[in-house]
């Protein structure tokens, strides 16, 4: 018999950073290594990651990450990680390892510990066996990892959906799973996005329909936006495409070459010749694949709308299709797009999220992954705290107990010692690292404040210059603002302001001595305050003193 211990560093009530650990005694397993996309007040951070320590720390006793398909949700912190753990062991399917190939090479960083896996075929990784199944999702050869201990076994689901039209590479395979089944399952981790939505995820999921009504009611150009690497999504524009005049155009090198393999390797049906190049955006027949990568959402379609873009220019005769509903907790992004767009005079399409959904599973493919699996325990994993709960109820529903349904939050561990749960209240540290570009680690609470801090109010830059020798004030105070007020306006108090510095510049200067640290400090507090007195206003104040 064994100790498994089973938690997550990320993944657990909220959307992305998906990472979830599970220990058969001394071999540990990583199952997905997700980001997370940054909110609007984070400002400047790109994505966040869950922080690896307990990885680092543990690192000899990994044997591999498994990857269960190619979002960034589940593999976007890759990159990041392989700096520091360049050894680890990553597992994926051909399709998803062509996608994590091309990231690590994109960042300079060795392949050679990347294998590839075929579904449905036993593998003997450390001192047990892990066997991936085929599960339906929006990107071909997604697959859920089943971990097979002496105590039974445990599945992880990854995101999937219940569709018997979706085939070849994108099939669930109900067999294999009813088969895994009947073997006996100790634990279940199944994902619980869409678990508060009633029924089956399809045919909601479908959006043929809408793409063909927009391909022949808009006269211009139409960006069609969807998700990273999405090709179902994208499989039913190139099948509407089809059927029309219409050439596409791909933005970005990486979904390009992402496509191109898809196209060749028949993960997606399409004529090659008519994705043309970039010379053809201007084309009123043109059909143009947005996609964002490693940034926040929506990025490159916002640097089209702004302007920014140094090919695409926005017209009042484009139309724009979001061929995926806004996700939770990326309403208020979605919200300003939209805006944005109405002032560009380009026509809008956008799937209402009620009507249209992603390929998540809801309640009613909740309850058939549970019936083939018939688990002894339940561990509601990917989503807000709130679907992990309505996971739960599904659960419920179907005859499971309470004390079966483990609702645990990052870190919260749960111990299986032959076969039995037992209560630890053990907690494995989490936390969050934030990615400001290339830089890892560095970017904190204290950093954000003051980057909130100038975008509110702005900053004011005090300089002063000492004589050396005498220590007297050959120039300034001088003050400089941006993002606080328009200096012409507000001559007067730009004066006052200098001459309160130069009051505290004075009451500071010894005859061979200059108390730099108290000048700076009570300027900061002597002009913040006379600021905030005339203007209710707290500008970041620097203050710069040199000598010569």
């Amino acid at each position: 018999m064994s100790k498994i211990r089973i938690f997550s560093l990320g993944g657990l009530n909220e959307l992305g950073k998906n990472m979830y650990i599970v220990e058969v005694d001394e071999d540990i397993f990583v199952f997905d290594a997700g980001l997370k996309y940054a909110e609007d007040k984070m400002l400047g951070v790109d994505y966040i990651i869950p922080n690896y320590d307990y990885l680092k720390e543990n690192q000899n006793r990994i044997k591999g990450v498994f990857i269960t398909h190619g979002h960034n949700e589940q593999m976007g912190a890759l990159t990041d990680i392989l700096v520091d753990l360049p050894n680890l062991p990553i597992y994926a399917t051909s399709f998803t390892a062509k996608i994590i190939r091309q990231e690590l090479l994109n960042e300079n960083l060795d392949t050679s510990n990347l294998h590839e896996i075929k579904s449905h075929r036993k593998m003997k990784v450390g001192n047990s066996y892990i066997f991936p199944i085929n599960l339906t999702h929006s990107v071909p050869e997604s697959v859920g990892y089943v971990l097979y201990t002496n105590d039974g076994a445990i599945f992880y689901t990854g995101n999937f959906v219940f569709d018997p039209t979706m085939i070849g590479s994108y099939k669930t395979d109900i067999g294999k799973l009813a088969y895994v089944g009947k073997q006996g399952v100790l634990c279940l981790m199944s994902e619980s996005s869409y678990a508060d939505k009633p029924g089956f995820t399809s045919p909601n999921h479908r959006i043929s329909q809408v793409i063909s009504e927009t391909l022949n009611r808009s006269e211009g150009r139409v960006l069609f936006n969807v998700l990273h690497a999405q090709l179902y999504r994208i499989q039913e524009l190139f099948e509407e495409v089809s059927k029309t005049d219409r050439n596409i155009i791909v933005l970005g090198k990486n979904l390009q070459n992402i496509l191109i393999h898809a196209i060749d390797a028949g993960y997606v049906k399409f004529d090659k010749k008519r994705i043309v190049s970039i010379k053809h955006v201007n084309d009123d027949d043109i059909v143009i694949i947005v996609s964002d990568e490693r940034e926040k959402p929506f990025s490159n379609l916002n640097r089209i709308i702004k302007g920014y873009d140094k090919f695409v220019k926005l017209k009042e005769s484009d139309t724009i299709l979001f061929a995926s509903p806004v996700f939770d907790g990326n309403e208020k992004t979605a919200a300003k797009l939209f805006d944005n767009i109405a002032r560009t005079g380009a026509n809008l399409v956008n799937l209402p999220t009620k009507k249209y959904l992603s390929h998540h599973a809801s309640s009613e493919d909740l309850m058939l992954m549970l019936d083939l699996m018939q688990p002894k325990y339940y561990f509601p994993v990917i989503g807000e705290y709130r679907h992990q709960v309505a996971n739960a109820e599904v659960a419920k529903s179907i005859g499971m107990t309470d004390e079966n349904i483990l609702l645990k939050l990052n870190g919260q561990v749960v111990t299986f010692e032959n076969g039995k749960l037992v209560d630890t209240n053990e907690i494995v540290k989490t936390d969050e690292i934030l990615i400001d570009g290339k830089t890892v680690g560095d970017i904190g609470e204290l950093v954000l404040k003051d980057r909130e801090s100038l975008s509110d109010n702005g900053i004011v830059l005090i300089t002063v210059t000492l004589d050396k020798e005498t220590k007297k004030v050959l120039a300034g105070p001088e003050i400089m603002t941006r993002g606080f007020i328009y200096v012409k306006d507000n001559i007067d108090l730009i004066k006052e302001a200098e001459k309160l510095s130069l009051e505290v510049v004075k009451a500071n200067i010894k005859p061979n001595y200059v108390d730099f640290n108290k000048i700076k400090s009570g300027i900061r507090d002597k002009v913040g305050s006379y600021f905030y007195e005339e203007t209710e206003c707290r500008p970041m104040i620097l203050v710069v003193m040199q000598e010569v």
